[in-house]
């Protein structure tokens, strides 16, 4: 089969050791990214199964029907509203979903809460600049870290995720609160932790507040600058799930008024982001690149199921077909 390989900015699918899953078949790793339908179908049009590397590349309906030679989409992780799944079936290609941790995202999590509320950042930054002691050359930013201890950590979405960021935050001696559906209050509680009396108490009360939520569209935009109004002056934000999940502004516009504090942000509506974004022109914001799956194990782990997956689709055996129903349909 001729395989493209979306997006690896980094280079790095090549000298994986599952890569060898590949031997015998024509791969074509591209490194950087273009967004154009008409870019995208050219590049793609001659490829029998792309892998995905999560959701850097959206495949519509319009792209998905400009690919005559595509007969696989192998997706590394979950799927998301990334593909049109509806669109894929009716033109006979199949999807083949991988498998996700939930470890790399908690553990960057974690290093974003920590390094955000010790400042670690910029005291490192300016050391290199030859200042002791020093956050922000701006007397108003100059402020002491703060420790974990004794604090709320407000975990919104008490999934796998969530659930391991829990643990930590308990670990550290923090208050843990939960918001989310009535079943995710109900197991933080059956876990030793508290669920919050309300939406606004959620808000309020944290001193951390994390979002652990999938995106879809009940999901899109549920964080709303009402809602970040009601945080601390002091309190941190943390978002290494979607972008999306925020009101489109709503952020900006809230640390601009100083509630939140901070946030410590790794995920942002157009990926790769632009070193113009407004967002990187805030100096109490803490950004990383989309970190929270970029790590040895966790690319070993994703990609060796999306090999596999191209490999058994190849010998018509892969049974991790996510639309069954585009065998009615399938190329030959």
């Amino acid at each position: 089969m001729k395989i493209a390989i979306l997006d690896d900015y980094q280079n790095a699918t090549a000298n994986l050791a599952c890569f060898d899953l590949l031997r015998g078949h024509e791969v074509k790793v591209f490194n950087n990214t273009t967004k154009g339908l008409g870019q995208l179908a050219i590049r793609l049009a001659p490829f029998d199964a792309l892998v995905l590397i999560r959701e850097r590349t959206a495949l519509s309906r319009a792209l998905l029907a400009k690919l005559p030679n595509l007969k696989l989409i192998s997706q590394t992780g979950k799927l998301a509203g990334h593909v049109d799944v509806a669109a894929a079936s009716e033109l006979g290609i199949a999807i083949a979903e991988g498998v996700g941790s939930p470890t790399a995202p908690a553990e960057l999590t974690w290093a974003l809460i920590m390094a955000a509320a010790r400042k670690i950042v910029p005291y490192a930054a300016n050391l290199k600049d030859g200042l002791w002691q020093t956050a922000s050359v701006n007397p108003q930013l100059n402020g002491l870290g703060v420790v974990l201890k004794g604090r709320t950590l407000a975990i919104w979405g008490y999934g796998k995720i969530g659930q391991l960021v829990a643990g930590y935050g308990r670990a550290f001696g923090m208050r843990v609160l939960v918001w989310g559906s009535q079943a995710s209050r109900d197991k933080a509680v059956a876990d030793g932790h508290a669920a919050a009396a309300s939406r606004e108490a959620f808000f309020e009360q944290a001193d951390v507040l994390s979002l652990h939520l999938r995106l879809h569209p009940d999901t899109r935009g549920i964080v709303t600058a009402a809602d970040l109004e009601r945080m601390k002056p002091t309190a941190l934000l943390v978002n290494t799930s979607r972008a999306e999940l925020v009101e489109p502004g709503a952020l900006e516009q809230a640390l601009g008024k100083g509630r939140p504090g901070c946030a410590a942000v790794d995920v942002f509506e157009s990926e790769p982001l632009g070193a113009d974004a407004p967002l990187l022109r805030i100096p109490t914001v803490l950004a990383t690149p989309h970190l929270g799956y970029v790590e040895q194990d966790s690319y070993e782990l994703y990609f060796r199921h999306a090999f596999q997956n191209v490999v058994d689709f190849a010998n018509g055996t892969c049974d991790k077909i996510n639309n069954p129903e585009y065998k009615a349909n399938a190329r030959g």
